[in-house]
């Protein structure tokens, strides 16, 4: 027996949206498979945000289509924001209330009321451990906890997919660890579509199943963790040079060498790619020491996220972070 191909949770096509002068999205498509941890990686200012505020209903794309299990966002908001949850960058929750009083205010504006509202609140701060805080003002919340919460509020309603807004900007390292615990479980446990924006390269390693890395609002490359890594043969040779090295004459004597392919610079960082990074890394210094460059640090890794957004941008992740946040800045 045949069965049909299961509809995707999200498909987007074509999506632009301008603001003026600034377009924000030029041209994104990509679909969303039901019941997967889908990442949106990119650095700040590449379209991430405007991408979740058209999926979810908060904007409208200036041309192209898109669809949240199977409901145009366009044509059916209501029907959209009926089966979706949304945790924004931004905390929803009211500070001067406590934990279980947030939830049951979101339980209501859902409809649940009396034993199903308690019964569904009781069910959430059990499986966000916040039981013991539930009393508590969330002012009073640690930073982990507060996030916590606002994912609890996203799925009062039982959506079949979530939206998290770059889940983990500003927590410390063992609240980002364990909010990481907190999705992945989300995703094994319940048939649960997560759609994931970040700007940690970590995060999206660590989480997706699979994901897409935008650039200036177009997609640069899609797959999963693993497959994009792949596609990179060998190892990353990081070079950093000490304050007065050439840079040129550095960039010169690594391109010279044997084997060395995909040479970028960033700053006073030399970057290649090589078949053996271990064996690669004397022939560099003595290249190096001919040119008469003196090296700070040398480092060999195996291929990351980072190699696969800077094989195809030609620039690394951070440098792109650090950009845009200039011209935030300006």
């Amino acid at each position: 027996m045949t069965h049909a191909k299961e509809a995707p949770a999200i498909q987007a096509v074509d999506l632009v949206k301008k603001y003026r002068d600034v377009t924000a999205l030029d041209g994104l498509s990509f679909s969303v498979p039901l019941g997967t941890v889908f990442g949106l990686l990119g650095p700040n200012g590449a379209g991430k945000s405007t991408t979740i505020k058209i999926l979810t209903t908060l904007s409208t794309a200036t041309a192209g289509s898109a669809t949240v299990a199977g409901i145009d966002v366009r044509s059916r908001p209501n029907d959209v924001r009926r089966t979706i949850g949304v945790v924004t960058q931004r905390s929803g929750t009211d500070p001067q209330a406590t934990g279980r009083e947030n939830l049951l205010l979101v339980a209501h504006v859902h409809g649940m009321r009396g034993r199903t509202a308690r019964t569904r609140v009781d069910e959430l701060l059990e499986l966000f451990g916040l039981t013991d805080a539930a009393k508590r003002l969330v002012k009073h919340y640690s930073g982990g906890m507060q996030r916590k919460l606002d994912v609890a509020m996203g799925l009062v309603h039982r959506p079949s997919v979530l939206f998290l807004d770059e889940p983990t900007t500003g927590l410390d390292p063992q609240a980002r660890s364990e909010m990481w615990a907190e999705i992945a479980r989300l995703a094994r446990h319940d048939r649960l579509t997560i759609l994931l924006t970040t700007h940690y390269l970590e995060e999206a390693d660590h989480l997706a199943d699979h994901l897409v890395i935008v650039d200036r609002g177009r997609l640069v490359a899609e797959g999963s963790p693993e497959e994009l890594k792949s596609e990179l043969r060998g190892d990353a040779v990081v070079i950093d040079l000490s304050p007065d090295a050439s840079v040129d004459a550095a960039r010169s004597a690594i391109e010279g060498l044997a084997g060395a392919r995909e040479v970028t610079v960033s700053g006073r960082t030399i970057r290649t790619r090589v078949d053996h990074g271990a064996s690669a890394v004397p022939a560099a210094l003595a290249a190096l020491e001919r040119s008469s460059v003196t090296v700070a640090a040398v480092t060999v890794a195996r291929p990351a996220l980072d190699d696969v957004y800077l094989r195809h941008t030609g620039r690394t992740f951070a440098s792109a972070d650090a950009n845009q946040q200039l011209e935030v800045a300006r």
